[in-house]
């Protein structure tokens, strides 16, 4: 998954617990914003997992330089 993909998926959960919790406070607005906030920062902070293996750490970046072309 790209950071797109981790933005995207952390603002919709983000929202579906803004939504929830705007429900249960009876203020909708305020908490949707708050939940899209906190989904923003948590799709922002996955990251992928390091390779350990020098082999698979170049095969990783001979893919990702074929990606970029």
């Amino acid at each position: 998954m790209n950071n797109a993909k981790h933005a995207g998926l952390g603002i919709a959960l983000g929202a579906a617990l803004g939504a929830v919790f705007g429900v249960l406070a009876g203020n909708m607005g305020v908490w949707l914003v708050i939940g899209v906030a906190i989904g923003v920062l948590i799709g922002a902070s996955i990251r992928r997992k390091s390779t350990d293996c020098p082999q698979c750490a170049q095969i990783h970046r001979a893919h990702e330089l074929r990606r970029q072309v």
